[in-house]
């Protein structure tokens, strides 16, 4: 029998990568790209940081780019995805799940830009987009055409309490709404402003032809230049999301977790007739979940992480999903799946175990800051 071992598949990178390795980053693979984790220069702390207090651009070239196109195209979206398209208007993006249609899991979580009856686009995770598109194709009718637009696109998140300031600098609109977004033009280059973003921070996400990221990515920092603009880098996108309780699929919300089990019911659509698991849902509702996603503070030291056990005495009770250190707070959070017979709540103390340390926390409701995205 001969061995055949399987030539390793490159990461793809980010259309800026080379702007990247200017600036020192510090890569890091995820969902099958090379993407920057943080900069030479602070790292993830001061990063985080400017995204509280100035202005942070990340690039999510990562993530994954869909259109879905043709006669009832967001009627068919509406049909397989959890949250009720049926609630916005063309020029709004909203946040829903492609759930598995047998056990209601989350196969992904997605922003759709709702742009007219017969155009949906969207923005599923790096790992996850191949099958997105291929459910949504396997299901939808001759009418509609699904297109996987992965690399065609960069995204650029412009994010903190002066990134209305840069983009105004560059000429870009910024006083829509929070979840919708305009079209623009950026010498000479289509883009896309949408007021969404992973951080609880005022912000903006840009969606970009690749072949000109590079250029609207200078000057966003020669704009950002007055107002302390700083790249920055997954790390610090982990950080922040975690402070405000954000999920992560793979770790929060996942094909074993559901959305109820981690509260993220308030994107499904209840009252619609037909969505992808919405029978398992239902039903998981009405019996009420066997563990719910809470969070975490540490009462004293201790960094948790995720695959940690939570205990009650000797008693394990569930399991951190999402662990860091928030650099707001300056201590330890998590989120974490716990056990609903355990009958905890908010205020509620339990302990982690730590590299074989007991550390007390404290059951809190997310976020841990405050958001400031509206």
């Amino acid at each position: 029998m001969t061995d055949v071992t399987a030539t390793p598949v490159a990461p793809r990178r980010s259309p800026l990568h080379a702007r990247h390795v200017e600036l020192g980053a510090k890569f890091a693979p995820f969902g099958g790209w090379e993407m920057p984790l943080e900069y030479a220069g602070g790292g993830v702390l001061a990063e985080h940081n400017a995204v509280r207090e100035a202005v942070g651009v990340f690039d999510v070239s990562h993530l994954g780019k869909a259109r879905v196109t043709g006669a009832g195209a967001a009627e068919f979206v509406n049909s397989c995805l959890s949250n009720d398209l049926g609630r916005i208007e063309p020029g709004r993006a909203q946040y829903t799940l492609c759930c598995d249609d047998a056990t209601g899991g989350v196969v992904d979580d997605i922003i759709a830009y709702l742009y007219a009856d017969d155009h949906v686009f969207l923005i599923p995770n790096a790992a996850n987009t191949t099958e997105v598109v291929r459910r949504l194709r396997a299901a939808a009718p001759p009418s509609v055409t699904v297109t996987n637009e992965h690399e065609e696109y960069a995204v650029l998140a412009v994010q903190g309490p002066r990134s209305a300031e840069v983009l105004a600098a560059l000429g870009l609109p910024t006083d829509h709404g929070y979840m919708s977004f305009s079209t623009a033009v950026l010498d000479g280059t289509e883009l896309v402003v949408c007021r969404t973003g992973y951080t609880g921070e005022h912000g903006y996400e840009l969606v970009v032809p690749a072949g000109s990221a590079t250029a609207v990515w200078d000057a966003l920092f020669t704009a950002g230049e007055p107002y302390g603009i700083r790249a920055c880098g997954l790390g610090a996108r982990d950080t922040l999301r975690t402070e405000m309780g954000y999920p992560l699929h793979g770790q929060d919300l996942s094909l074993e977790i559901s959305p109820v089990q981690a509260r993220s019911g308030w994107a499904v659509g209840w009252d619609k007739p037909r969505f992808w698991g919405r029978d398992a849902l239902l039903a998981e509702k009405t019996a009420g979940p066997r563990r719910t996603l809470w969070g975490l503070t540490a009462v004293g030291r201790g960094i948790p992480r995720a695959g940690m056990s939570v205990y009650v005495g000797d008693q394990v009770v569930g399991e951190v999903t999402s662990g860091t250190f928030s650099p707001t707070n300056k201590v330890g959070i998590a989120l974490a799946l716990l056990d609903t017979s355990a009958g905890l709540g908010a205020d509620a103390t339990v302990e982690v175990d730590v590299r074989g340390r007991r550390c007390a926390m404290q059951v809190v409701r997310p976020p841990f800051v405050k958001p400031s995205v509206k």
